[in-house]
């Protein structure tokens, strides 16, 4: 028994490394835990990047080493080129996930290289991979696959043109990302389809951001032509520092309630994952946090699916 839905938690990534503050190594475990304690089966821990770009994620192999501790979790980094890669694999993670840009002017100003060599860099890092740690996952997050603050429109012909040649270059998978929350549901059902035609099941996670209000019409959108991953942040934390004017994830607690509601499993207590936001704010005192479950509470009378999965499991 399995849950029907994979909620991949990137607030420890996607999160930190967007807001000033700097969380502190210990605050990390902590709230690392806490999100693991909830029943999240797969955690983006951090960025493998230079410290003076990127101090919140200074800590990254320690983080990790910490994470691979914990039973059953799939941890997961960023690495944006295949030094990111040869350290992140160093230090043990499942999983590498690949930024790549589906605008070409977000291309360069988020990794200063064009889209044609980050397909270049995803072969390295797949051959990387098969020689040293090969059974380490690679995936690609497809970055501003829906529109671009700097650019404006991304065709939807160049996405699934980039997501072929992404699985051509040796990909798992390739996601794609709202990550300058652009995107309606229409856009997401037309592309996520398009994408699948091109690439079958290697059509990975639906990463949206709630910027303009849709990030949740957004999921449920993708979770109706078929996907099953989906990227969110506890509280909300996050957004893209490079790309002008994107914010707020996906908020991991209302993602959670919306399907559990709808009978979908998801394998997390809803519970355990709003007391996940405690360590956050203690981690990061005065930084704002979002979420409507948290703030309005449970329905009376609610019953999460997975808590009933899980009482079935046990019997």
């Amino acid at each position: 028994m399995t849950p029907d839905v994979l909620i991949s938690e990137v607030g420890p990534r996607d999160g930190l490394q967007s807001v000033k503050g700097v969380m502190p190594t210990a605050g990390k475990f902590q709230w690392i835990a806490a999100l693991h304690a909830s029943g999240l089966r797969e955690i983006e821990i951090a960025s493998f990047v230079p410290a003076r770009l990127l101090p919140q994620m200074a800590d990254a192999a320690e983080v990790a080493r910490f994470a691979l501790t914990l039973p059953g979790l799939t941890v997961m980094a960023l690495v944006p080129n295949l030094r990111g890669a040869q350290a992140a694999l160093a230090a043990g993670v499942h999983k590498l996930t690949i930024p790549v840009s589906a605008s070409a002017a977000h291309s360069m100003a988020n990794v200063r290289k064009t889209r044609e060599e980050m397909i270049a860099e995803v072969r390295n890092i797949v051959a990387l991979r098969d020689e040293t740690a090969p059974q380490a996952q690679v995936e690609v997050g497809m970055s501003t696959a829906f529109g671009c603050t700097i650019q404006g429109e991304v065709k939807e012909d160049e996405v699934v043109w980039l997501a072929t040649l992404l699985v051509e270059a040796g990909a798992g998978e390739v996601g794609l990302s709202d990550t300058t929350g652009m995107a309606n549901p229409a856009q997401v059902r037309r592309l996520f389809n398009k994408v699948r035609a091109a690439i079958g099941g290697k059509t990975g996670a639906a990463h949206m951001h709630n910027t303009r209000g849709l990030g949740l019409a957004n999921c449920l959108a993708a979770y109706d032509v078929g996907v099953r991953t989906f990227d969110a942040s506890l509280g909300g934390l996050g957004g893209c520092p490079y790309a002008p004017g994107a914010s707020g994830n996906v908020v991991t607690e209302d993602l959670v309630f919306m399907f559990e509601a709808m009978g979908v499993r998801t394998g997390v207590n809803i519970e355990k994952l709003i007391a996940a936001r405690e360590p956050l704010k203690a981690g990061l005192p005065g930084e704002p946090v979002y979420g409507m479950t948290p703030e309005a509470g449970l329905p009376k009378g609610f019953r999460p699916m997975t808590n009933d999965f899980a009482a079935r499991a046990a019997q």
